[in-house]
This record gives C-alpha cells, structure tokens and sequence, in this order.
C-alpha cells in the first residue's frame, strides 16, 4: 500500500501550497484515489451507489500556474486507470466543469484553488452540475493510498467546450435585448482569472470594459477573492467611466460581487435580498429559500413577508445546492458570493449572477443603489462585515466549540437580550433586533471567522469586538 498524503477535501475541494502539498506525486495519489472509488461503486449494487458513472470523468482547470500541467496529469492516471477522460481545452471557470457533467452525464474534477493565494491549488469534485456531496468525498478519501497510481498508457481526449458553455449562459438571459437597452459602461473585474474574456463573448456591447481580463499567475498582486479590499481598482474605475455598475468574479469564476454606480461595494447580505424580490416579482418564482448561516437576516424577512419557507444551513454552497437540486428550494445563496435559483444548475456561477444583476439593471431602468435603497426601505439596513482571525491551532469539533461558548453566554449582548443561537456550523448568536454575530472555526485551518450583521456598521463593529475577545485566549 502506498503512503497517502494528507489530503482533506473542505468546504470546496482539497487546496495546498505548491511544491509542499500540492505537488505533482500528491495530485497523481487523489486522482487515483477517484480512479479506485469509482471503480468500486461500479460494483455496488445501483440502489447503494454514491456515484453512478455513465458518462466520462471531464477534467478542467484554471488559470493558476501549472494548472494545465496538473490537469494532464489527472487526464492522465484516469486514461491509465481505463477510465474514459476529456480534458478541456482551455482554462474555463468551474462552473463550465459543473455544466459538463449535466452534459456528458460524468464526473468533473477541476484543477483550481478558487480565491486562494498564488502559491496555492487544488482539485475540486464535481458532480450532477454540482459539488460532490461529503459521502463521496469522504469515499474517495478512504482510497487514497490504497493504491499506487497507474501511469502508464493513459490516454485521454481533449474538447473545447467554450461554445457550448457559453451558449447555456446566453439561454438564460436575453444578450440582445440586455445589450440593445445597456446605455451606460458596465466594468467587469475578472482578477486574472479562468473567465477573462467571456463576459464579451455574452454580451455584443463596446459598454463592457473589461479589467484585469489577460493571464496573470500572480494575479497582478492581489489574491483572486471578490472582496471589498480587493476590489478598490474596480471601484475607481466604475467612477472614472461613470459606469453603471462594476461586477467581478472571483479565480474560478464561481463567486460574484459587485459596487454600484457610485463605486459602492454592496456586501452579499444586500445583494442576494436585491436579488430575491427580483426572482419573485419579475422571474415568478415561488418556493422555499435557503441560505448559509453566514448571511444576513433580510433574505428571512423578505421570505416572510412573502409567506415562503426559509432555512439557514451550514457553510458552503455544496449544503444549499443540494436542496435545489432536490426540488426542496426555489433560491439559494451563501455569504461567499453565492447565488443560484430554480430552473439552472444547481451550481454558483459568477458570470450567470453578472448577467442577472445586468439584466436586472437595464429591464428596469434602475441602479444598484436604487434597488438597495427600496430593499432597505421595506425590510431594514443592513451593514455586514467578517474578519479571520489566526489561531495557534484548528478547532478539532466545531458542536464541541459551540457547546461550551453557548454555556457561557451571557443573558444579554450589548444590552440586548439573546432570542436564538445556532450550534451547527460554529455558533451563530441571534439578538432580538435581529442582529447577529457568527463565530464559526475553520475545520481545515487554523483560523477563527467572525461574522456580524446589524443596521449600523458601529453596532456591527462592537459585535465583532465582543467576539474578539470570546475568542482571545486562543489567538496566536
């Protein structure tokens, strides 16, 4: 039995440093450990199986350093292993892959690290036009190691799936009619990323001004996250071109953000609100919302106010995406920069969300700072803010975590008293008022994340300083 590496797959997917986790040996053992799960539930009987493979295995990548050169690999150990394989032609987002396996009815893996830094990559596993599920995850990790990777003999096909990507993004929109009405500039950030260009290809229009489109393994500096920090060149830019609005798309292409016409960055706790109403009023539809427990409380009184069922549940989008994919949801989000809803993969797509919010925009004749504004005049502010803290190890049980932090909470926070706590994803605290505070420890890494949303950013400060010192006697 070969040695296996350490290899977790998180939130979304399996990520390590070049040359000390990520490495070309480390790769060949996971691919393998996929290669061998597979193989095993091909014999199980169809009732029991987590994966029913009919279809190739299709393996994209990004636009990180090497990534194409590990997706060979991957291509590779699975030609070897007998497994038909397609590797993608080009570097494509990760939506492109989740798209794939609904097409060729197989499984994806993508060589991507998402947002994380240069120095970093990693595979994600794709399946049913989503994220693979913990049970196969989990299954894959109990082969690694059980086997030392094939190399020989893998053959494997290569296929450009640009077109037929982009053609489903262009099914979900109108690119005519969104182009005919856009007026002013729209500026899309693409953080160097996997879908440099393709915004373009989408919409005919010399309004879209593209930023930061070209190749870029360094990513000009700054790590590929959608977030306000990150965003500042976007911002400027939106306001020197008096633009519309500014959208961006994260590494992979997967998360979205966006700042209004004034340069604003809107946090996803005002964004997925804008576009809920959007998706009941003008899209008609109706059904259950689910979101992860890291965003805001105006999702829960819109829902309420349209009699709909809502449900907040744990971290990660593979959670909400699996309740669309049943049919148990209508819309679904996550704080990361997550949205997907009824009728499209059950899969976060960054440049299907800047279509909607551009579509969104120009059918309606209004802003983003409009549409905020009427948000905020029928269901309440919103001022969201998070912040990682290091710890000087991971927290190993999370319900352990929270158990003993719920024990010692006090009657009241900041004068207010408790109305509900969380327990299943960290611990998400509940004031009357509705403002919350969210203290939620990586499992994978040692770092504590705090999360806070009130109608001032003062009180949202003060929640996030209380925090800090909850969780003081452990920081590094």
């Amino acid at each position: 039995m070969a040695q296996a590496p350490e290899i977790k797959f998180g939130t979304d997917g399996w990520r390590g440093m070049m040359a000390r986790e990520f490495t070309f040996p480390n790769v060949r053992m996971a691919t393998q450990a996929v290669a061998d799960c597979v193989k095993a539930e091909s014999h199980r009987p169809a009732a029991e199986r987590k994966i029913d493979l009919r279809g190739p295995v299709i393996v994209g990548y990004d636009r990180r350093f090497n990534s194409e050169d590990f997706a060979k690999e991957v291509a590779g150990v699975l030609g070897a292993n007998k497994l038909p394989a397609i590797l993608l032609s080009e570097a494509l987002p990760t939506p492109a892959v989740s798209f794939a396996t609904r097409r060729f009815k197989g499984l994806g893996l993508m060589i991507t690290a998402s947002h994380n830094p240069p120095s970093y990559n990693g595979l994600k596993i794709k399946w049913d036009g989503r994220a693979a599920l913990p049970p196969l995850t989990a299954a894959v990790e109990g082969c690694l190691g059980q086997t030392v990777p094939v190399l020989r003999g893998g053959k494997y096909k290569e296929k450009s799936l640009v077109k037929e990507y982009l053609a489903y993004l262009r099914s979900r929109v109108n690119p005519a009619s969104i182009s005919s009405r856009l007026k002013r500039p729209v500026v899309m950030e693409y953080m160097h990323g996997a879908a440099g260009g393709l915004l373009e290809q989408i919409i005919p229009s010399k309004k879209i001004i593209p930023l930061h489109a070209e190749r870029d393994p360094l990513f000009g500096g700054v790590n590929p996250e959608p977030i306000e920090e990150n965003l500042k060149e976007l911002s400027a830019r939106v306001r020197s071109e008096k633009a519309l609005m500014g959208l961006a798309v994260d590494g992979d292409a997967d998360r979205f953000a966006a700042v209004d016409e004034n340069g604003d960055y809107l946090t996803p706790c005002q964004l997925f609100p804008i576009l809920i109403l959007y998706l009941l009023r003008k899209k008609k539809i109706r059904g259950r919302i689910v979101q992860s427990v890291s965003l805001g409380y105006l999702a829960k009184r819109i829902a309420k106010a349209e009699g709909l069922p809502f449900e907040e549940l744990p971290v990660g989008f593979k959670h909400v995406a699996e309740e669309l994919a049943a049919g148990r949801a209508a819309i679904c989000g996550e704080e990361s920069g997550g949205y997907a809803w009824q009728g499209n993969l059950p899969e976060r797509d960054g440049l299907l969300n800047s279509l909607i919010f551009l579509e969104m925009c120009v059918a309606g004749g209004k802003t983003l700072s409009q549409l905020r504004k009427e948000v905020e005049d029928a269901y309440g502010r919103s001022h969201f803010k998070r912040i990682d803290i290091r710890l000087h190890r991971p927290v190993p049980d999370k319900a352990l975590f929270a158990q003993r932090l719920t024990k010692r909470l006090p009657k009241k926070i900041l004068g207010e008293e408790i109305r509900e706590t969380l327990g299943f994803d960290g611990l998400k605290i509940i004031l009357a008022s509705d403002h919350w505070l969210l203290m939620r420890p990586s499992g994978t890494e040692p770092v504590m994340r705090l999360y806070a949303e009130s109608d001032s950013a003062k009180r949202t400060q003060e929640l996030l300083d209380l925090a800090k010192k909850w969780v003081a006697p452990n920081l590094s």
